[in-house]
C-alpha cells in the first residue's frame, strides 16, 4: 500500500495524519500551529469591529470615532493575511521535507478555502504532483474516525 498522508489547515492550525492501514481510521502524525495567526486573528477582528461600531447615542450618524475604520480594518486584515502566508510556506516546507524523505507518495488536501488557495501557490511541484485529493472545506475539528468516513469512504475507488 502506498504511503498516504492527509492536511487539514486553516490560517493557524495543520494537522496531519497518515492512512497506515486500509480499512482502519487514520493516525495522527504532527500538528502545526501559527500562535500569531490566532492571537492577532482574535486581536485584530475585535479591535476593528470595537472601531467601526459606534458608540451608544450617536444612532450610527459619522463621528470622530468611526471614522477611519476601514484603515484599520484595512491594516488588521493586511496582517492577517501576511500571517497566514508565512504559516503556508512552513506547512509546505514541512510537506516538501516529508516527501524527501519518502514518508509519504500520495496526499490529500482538505483546508479553509483562502488557506487552500495559499497552500496551493506555495507548495513545489513534487509535492503537488503527489497531490491526489484537495476539499476546500476545513474540517480541523473532525475526530480520526469521521474524517477517515469522510475522506476514504468504504468502498470508494482509489482508497489509499
Amino acid at each position: 500500500m502506498e504511503s498516504t498522508w492527509v492536511v487539514l489547515a486553516d490560517e493557524g492550525r495543520a494537522r496531519i495524519l497518515e492512512m497506515r492501514t486500509e480499512g482502519r481510521d487514520l493516525e495522527e502524525v504532527e500538528e502545526l500551529t501559527w500562535p500569531a495567526a490566532h492571537a492577532q486573528n482574535a486581536d485584530f477582528r475585535h479591535d476593528a469591529h470595537g472601531r467601526r461600531s459606534p458608540p451608544d447615542g450617536y444612532g450610527g450618524a459619522p463621528n470622530v470615532q468611526t471614522m477611519g475604520a476601514n484603515n484599520t480594518e484595512s491594516a488588521g486584515e493586511e496582517k492577517l493575511a501576511h500571517e497566514a502566508e508565512r504559516f503556508a510556506r512552513r506547512v509546505a516546507e514541512r510537506l516538501a521535507e516529508a516527501h524527501r524523505q519518502h514518508r509519504y507518495e500520495r496526499l490529500h488536501i482538505a483546508a479553509a478555502p483562502k488557506f487552500l488557495g495559499r497552500l496551493r501557490r506555495v507548495l513545489d511541484e513534487e509535492v503537488s504532483a503527489s497531490v491526489v485529493d484537495e476539499l476546500d472545506k476545513d474540517l480541523l475539528q473532525l475526530d480520526r474516525r469521521a474524517l477517515t468516513q469522510r475522506l476514504f469512504p468504504p468502498g470508494a475507488a482509489g482508497r489509499a
